[in-house]
This record gives C-alpha cells, sequence and structure tokens, in this order.
C-alpha cells in the first residue's frame, strides 16, 4: 500500500533522518539511499524493516551527519601538490612567463584538498538511526492501516453482495427439478412428434438424475464458508494478503463448478457477475499485506 514517513533524532554530534516511501508490490523490495561511509547499515536497516513489513516496495532514504571536528576534518594530498607546482614552474620558465605562483593556481586541482578519511563509530550511529528508523515504520504502518480499513470497507460491502447472489443462486437451484423435468419432456415430444407415449415417472426419475448431477450446494456450502474465512482474515491482526489470495483462488474455482453444472441461464448470468467482483477484490488484496 502506498504510504509516507519520516522521522529526525539527534544525539550528540550525530543527525540522523529517515524518510520512508512505501509502494503497492506483491513480494517486499527495499531499496536504499544511504552516505556510502555508512554503507555497513545497510544489512541491518534492511532486517528492521522486513521484521515490520512482508509485502510492499520501500524505498528508503537515510540521511547522516556528523557535526564533530573529526568528522568535518580536511586532509592535503601533499605529493599531488608539489607535483603540479613542478610543473606549473615548468610551463614559466619555458614560456618565459613573468608571473608568481599563488595557492589560487594549486585550489582547484582535483582531490588535492578532500575530506579526511575517518574511521566511523557504526555502534554509536546504530544506537541513533535503530530508533529513528523504527518511529518512521511506525508512522508509515499507521498510514498503511488507515488505507487498509479503506480498502476494507470497499471489500467488505463486495462480500455482501456477492453473500446476497449466493443465496439468489441457492433459491433458484432449489427449484431446478421441476425445470429439468419439463425441459426433458419437451425434448422428448420434439423428437417423437407424440408419436411415442410419454412414461410420468421415468420423467420423474430421469429429472431427479439430472437435478442430483447438477447439484451445487456442496460448491455453495465452501463458498459460504470462504466467506467466513475471508471477513476473519481481514478481522485478524496478523498479515493476511497471501491468505486472502489463496480464498479468491478458491471462491473462482467454486463459482466454476457452479456455473459449469447447472444448466440455468439466470445462474449462469449471476456467475459471470460473481467472477467479476472476485477480478475486483484480487485487484484490491494485491495491495494488501
Amino acid at each position: 500500500m502506498t504510504a509516507f514517513s519520516r522521522a529526525e533524532t539527534s544525539a550528540g554530534a550525530l543527525a540522523v533522518a529517515v524518510e520512508l516511501r512505501s509502494y503497492n508490490s506483491r513480494n517486499l523490495d527495499i531499496l536504499f539511499k544511504l552516505p556510502q561511509a555508512y554503507f555497513s547499515l545497510e544489512e541491518r536497516a534492511k532486517n528492521l524493516i522486513s521484521q515490520e513489513l512482508v509485502r510492499g516496495r520501500i524505498e528508503a532514504k537515510i540521511q547522516i551527519k556528523e557535526s564533530s571536528e573529526e568528522a568535518c576534518a580536511f586532509e592535503v594530498d601533499e605529493t599531488t601538490a608539489r607535483a603540479y607546482f613542478r610543473a606549473l614552474v615548468r610551463l614559466i620558465e619555458r614560456l618565459h612567463l613573468k608571473t608568481d605562483i599563488s595557492l589560487e593556481h594549486l585550489i582547484h586541482v582535483p582531490g588535492l584538498i578532500k575530506p579526511a578519511e575517518t574511521e566511523k563509530d557504526m555502534e554509536a550511529c546504530w544506537a541513533v538511526l535503530a530508533p529513528c528508523l523504527s518511529q518512521a515504520l511506525s508512522e508509515l504502518d499507521a498510514m498503511r492501516r488507515r488505507e487498509g480499513d479503506f480498502l476494507a470497507g470497499d471489500v467488505e460491502a463486495r462480500l455482501s453482495e456477492i453473500e446476497g447472489v449466493l443465496g439468489e443462486i441457492r433459491r433458484d437451484a432449489e427449484g431446478l427439478l421441476p425445470v429439468y423435468r419439463d425441459r426433458l419432456k419437451d425434448r422428448i415430444e420434439a423428437l417423437t412428434q407424440g408419436m411415442v407415449e410419454i412414461d410420468p415417472a421415468r420423467i420423474a426419475q430421469e429429472a431427479a438424475f439430472l437435478a442430483d448431477r447438477s447439484d451445487i450446494s456442496e460448491e455453495l456450502v465452501r463458498a459460504e464458508s470462504h466467506l467466513r474465512q475471508f471477513r476473519a482474515v481481514m478481522a485478524g491482526e496478523e498479515p493476511g494478503g497471501r491468505k486472502l489470495n489463496f480464498l479468491l483462488q478458491e471462491f473462482n474455482r467454486e463459482f466454476n463448478t457452479i456455473g459449469s453444472k447447472t444448466g440455468s441461464a439466470d445462474v449462469s448470468h449471476r456467475v459471470v457477475w460473481l467472477k467479476s467482483e472476485l477480478e475486483k477484490i484480487r485487484e484490491q488484496v494485491q495491495n494488501v499485506e
């Protein structure tokens, strides 16, 4: 689910800022932007994030600034400075120039003056970064939960409609026996053109056989069970995105069987509608952790 959070903290000379962005994704994919000097902390930060989140594309931007004298120190590459100075002297002599070499001629040499490489105290830095990252994760989770509540309302409305249509299919299925009997009788009369006497008992027997083959009570019971499980998963505290995906597959299997077993046009139309609603729910569930 999409969300954004930011947290800042400081301790002594160390200041840390964490920005987290979350996007829809089936799996957990974490992308980091971290100062190179603190790159060794990335694995720890990833582990902390993966303990809290199981799905989503997470972009983490971490800024770490140190204001101590050691962190702000610079060093001069004296070997390069002397070599560059000698090269300038030779150039002046060969061209017979009348000019003095000043610091300004040297100051712009790439890499001549650069930040001093000092060993970072990673444990001290992590002690500041970890609670800041945890705070950002907590705020990100709160924003994702708000979006999840909105999605849950939309899904629940669709589940209620599906539940109602399943009830309509159940009522229609209960009246299929006379439909099969009349349909079978009409077909025999059309084929024999009234030349053969129709045995009502045999017609009733064959119609009952067809009704038994077309019985969808088990599929309806399982579909209603899936509805209860779906709602239970949504109401739970544990991440349920993958469970909901599995239940949607089971829903689809039951609906396909119902459509293939019944010869009722009304039931077939309702099954098409049910599968359409399933697809809409599936699109929402892809965003659920």
